[in-house]
């Protein structure tokens, strides 16, 4: 699964899902640190990611624009990466059923 993680969630996020989600990335990997949400959409886009991100950008791009990319937002999670870390981890079937099903555009995730 192809996971960017936008610049809002932590880069040490990335070797601690790999696991699970072997294709992973940070924003700043892809040289898009500080990058507009757009840019970092039509990366995600073009080499067939899914972004997650911890802001409403993304998800409002996803509403009006459609998908492809899906966009997994972590919704309120403001907080450490381990929260976040766990949050993935604990709903990895439920992302990865998100990720195949061509009628969902947005999953919302909250810790």
């Amino acid at each position: 699964m192809k996971l960017p993680l936008d610049e809002n969630l932590s880069r040490r996020l990335v070797p601690r899902i790999t696991d699970l989600y072997p294709d992973s990335s940070h924003v700043a990997g892809q040289s898009l640190l500080r990058a507009s949400d757009r840019t970092i959409w039509e990366h995600a886009k073009a080499h067939g990611f899914a972004v997650v991100t911890a802001d409403a950008d993304s998800y409002e791009l996803a509403v009006s624009r459609g998908a492809p990319p899906k966009v997994i937002w972590l919704r309120g999670c403001n907080d450490p990466t381990a929260v976040a870390e766990e949050l993935l981890r604990s709903q990895f079937i439920r992302i990865a059923e998100f990720l195949v099903d061509p009628e969902r555009v947005v999953l919302i995730l909250k810790p």
